[in-house]
Order: structure tokens, then C-alpha cells, then sequence
């Protein structure tokens, strides 16, 4: 994928929520001065944006590669937890045919904590940005929809293919989407999304298996792809 084109706040709010775009002095300025003013001022003042913005793009296109295997043509997607939308973007492009509904909070929370938050109170994104990088990339309005978390009720579909990329099950508990879920994917959608606890998810899907592993990471996660909920037996 080409670089996309960031500007400022673009290039901040990628920033904030993925933290390895960091910059050995950021990192250095968190950890001194806390998450308040790393998210109020060193990441909207101290970034190099033509830097974070070829680093997204390569990680964007890491994580394209990962999920190959599960994207088709004419599919459904269903992105939750999606940030300004890098890797759907590179989905749209490859398959033109492909339509994505994505859920997102529209705020950032004055300290961004990279941790667990059961009830799904933090926020780390704008929609009108992820907006406007689509459109940047000139992709057509039928291609995806976008749907406030705190606002819009939620769309009653069948979707092919979940996406939630460290959000389900990484920042908060995944049952807080877990009937919606099971109400909107069949036997054969499968499920995508970062845990730190793959073996419990056995309990509640026929299939499931482990594309990518963080070891090197603070919650040492890994990926997996499930589908099959068990209420189909």
C-alpha cells in the first residue's frame, strides 16, 4: 500500500493508539511526565508526521498480510475498534466489492492508559478523521458506513468476516459485544481479534486458531480467528 497522507491530527491519533509508533524520546517524555501530557502535548507537538505516517502505513500493510487468508471478495465486514481505519482502507482497495460497517467511540480520553477498561469507557479516535482518510483515499461512500458507539444503534446484519484488532478482548471484555455477535455472524464468519486468553475462547467456538503471536509486547498477546459459535450445535 502507498503511504497514506497524514496530516497533523492524523498523524497523533494513530500515535495514540498504536504506541510502538513512538518515538524513543516519546516514549522516554510518557514515562517522566505521564499519560496526560504525553496525550494533551508531546504527541500532537513532538512528532515527526512524514515518519509515523511510512511507519502506519507499513504496519497497516503487516497486518493486510495476516488476514489475507480470511478476506474474499463481496464480504461483509464488520470492523470494531478500528482507529482512523488504516488496515480497512487497504481492504477497500484490494476489494472493491467489499463493504465494511465500522463501530467506533468519536473522543480521546484525557489519558490514554494502553490498558484493561472492562466497561469500554476509553477513546482514542474521531470519526470525522477516520472519515476523511477514507475519502482521502478515494474510496466510494458505498463501500463502508460508520457507526457511533455511543450513538448509533448498532446495524442488524449477517456479516462475513469480524474484525477488532486490539480492542476486543485487548482494552476491554469482549462480552460486552458477545450477544450482539452471536446474533450477527453464522457458522461460517469467522471472528478476528487479540486476547492474552486464546484457550478460554475454546469454550465458546467449534474453531479456532492462532495467526500471530506478540511476545515481545506487555501483554504478550496473540491473535486468533474463530468462527462457529457453539449455539450452533
Amino acid at each position: 500500500m502507498k503511504n497514506l497522507k497524514f496530516n497533523r491530527e492524523m498523524a497523533q491519533l494513530a500515535l495514540l493508539q498504536r504506541i510502538e509508533l513512538a518515538s524513543p524520546l516519546l516514549k522516554k517524555l510518557r514515562k517522566i511526565f505521564g499519560r496526560y501530557f504525553f496525550s494533551k502535548v508531546f504527541s500532537k507537538y513532538l512528532i515527526d508526521v512524514e515518519k509515523i505516517t511510512k511507519e502506519y502505513s507499513r504496519l497497516m500493510m503487516d497486518e493486510f498480510s495476516i488476514i489475507l487468508p480470511f478476506l474474499k471478495p463481496n464480504q461483509k465486514i464488520l470492523s470494531i475498534g478500528s482507529g482512523i481505519g488504516g488496515l480497512e482502507i487497504e481492504i477497500m482497495k484490494k476489494f472493491s466489492s467489499t463493504k465494511i460497517t465500522f463501530i467506533e467511540k468519536s473522543y480521546i480520553s484525557n489519558k490514554i492508559k494502553y490498558g484493561w477498561d472492562e466497561s469500554n469507557n476509553e477513546g482514542y479516535n474521531k470519526l470525522s478523521i477516520l472519515e476523511d482518510l477514507i475519502k482521502m483515499n478515494r474510496i466510494s461512500k458505498d463501500q463502508y458506513s460508520i457507526i457511533d458507539y455511543d450513538k448509533g444503534k448498532f446495524p442488524d446484519d449477517t456479516f462475513d468476516l469480524v474484525i477488532s484488532l486490539y480492542s476486543l478482548d485487548y482494552h476491554y471484555d469482549i462480552s460486552i459485544y458477545f450477544e450482539y455477535l452471536k446474533k450477527t455472524t453464522n457458522e461460517n464468519s469467522y471472528i478476528i481479534f487479540d486476547t492474552i486468553r486464546p484457550n478460554y475462547f475454546e469454550n465458546f467456538f467449534k474453531n479456532l486458531s492462532i495467526i500471530k503471536e506478540d511476545i515481545d509486547t506487555v501483554h504478550k498477546s496473540k491473535r486468533i480467528a474463530c468462527n462457529n459459535f457453539k449455539k450452533y450445535d
